[in-house]
């Protein structure tokens, strides 16, 4: 029997739906949510991606602000926008589209966000504040994850959880939250030593290693919930169209819950980036 099928596009419509009242509320207080995204170089992807997020932002009634520099910018100019963009009171949140170009520091540049406005949830004291178990923002990949585990009724307490990949941005998160949430996780890589015996364990697999169809039917236990955070270009030779990091035809006779690839995690992500940029209007509010 296949698996069901976690519809990620229909979950975040739901919240973004949800989102309306949240705005209209702080508009009763005369406070409209901000989101300023800052992007760097012409890279394709990130030009999608952030074109992505501002459409987000303007259907869910936040005010958004791109400012887009040419690859061999000055780091310091770009510094400097964060700073006036940190006593911007219009701006609730700050997100720079990674990559960056060389020439950054990409860790000095997300430590340069104001803890407050980083609503990508990258600032190490965000991070930190997330390993103590009391977020103030969580990274939006893996925040949008739980949310669909919430969604499909997924326990989590005492139950065996995979994390392949290890990134700042989803595998270290993922885990993270995980544990808070009473899971027994193991976080693995492409390199880990018989990563399948590790997986082949695992109540929920998530993926997030960056391979086209790494994890193979072979390694997935028999109905556990397979989240699928890879997005992949296959080859032109192959079609080139998108793919996840989880051979999803062959593991969906396997599992009993998994994400396809598009229409999975990819729509949770830019959702929980609008939430997080609600949540800190709204804290502005209360303080």
């Amino acid at each position: 029997m296949s698996a069901e099928s976690i519809d990620g596009k229909a979950l975040a419509e739901e919240l973004r739906a949800g989102f309306k009242a949240r705005v209209a509320a702080l508009a009763a207080h005369g406070q409209r949510p901000g989101l300023a995204v800052i992007l760097v170089g012409e890279d394709p992807a990130s030009q999608v991606y952030v074109r992505n997020k501002v459409n987000a932002c303007e259907a869910a009634g936040i005010f958004s602000q791109k400012l887009v520099y040419p690859a061999d910018v000055d780091p310091a100019t770009v510094l400097a926008k964060i700073a006036a963009l940190n006593a911007d009171p219009a701006i609730h949140g700050i997100l720079v589209q990674l990559p960056l170009p060389r020439q950054f520091d990409e860790k000095a540049v997300l430590e340069a966000i104001a803890p407050a406005k980083d609503v990508d949830g990258f600032h190490a004291e965000n991070v930190g504040a997330l390993a103590q178990g009391n977020p103030r923002f969580i990274p939006c990949t893996p925040y949008g994850v739980m949310k669909m585990l919430e969604k499909h009724g997924v326990e989590l307490v005492g139950r065996e959880a995979v994390v392949i990949g290890r990134s700042n941005i989803v595998g270290k998160p993922m885990a993270l939250l995980l544990i808070n949430a009473g899971a027994t996780v193991t976080v693995c890589n492409s390199k880990t030593r018989d990563l399948a015996a590790h997986t082949r364990r695992a109540d929920i697999l998530v993926a997030a290693v960056g391979k086209p169809r790494f994890v193979t039917a072979a390694m997935v236990k028999p109905g556990a919930v397979v989240i699928d955070v890879g997005i992949n270009r296959l080859p032109a030779d192959e079609g080139g169209k998108l793919c996840g990091d989880v051979d999803f035809a062959a593991v969906k006779e396997v599992a009993a819950l998994i994400t396809p690839v598009p229409g999975g995690v990819g729509p949770m992500t830019i959702t929980m980036l609008l939430a997080n940029t609600i949540e800190a209007a709204e804290r502005e509010i209360r303080t």
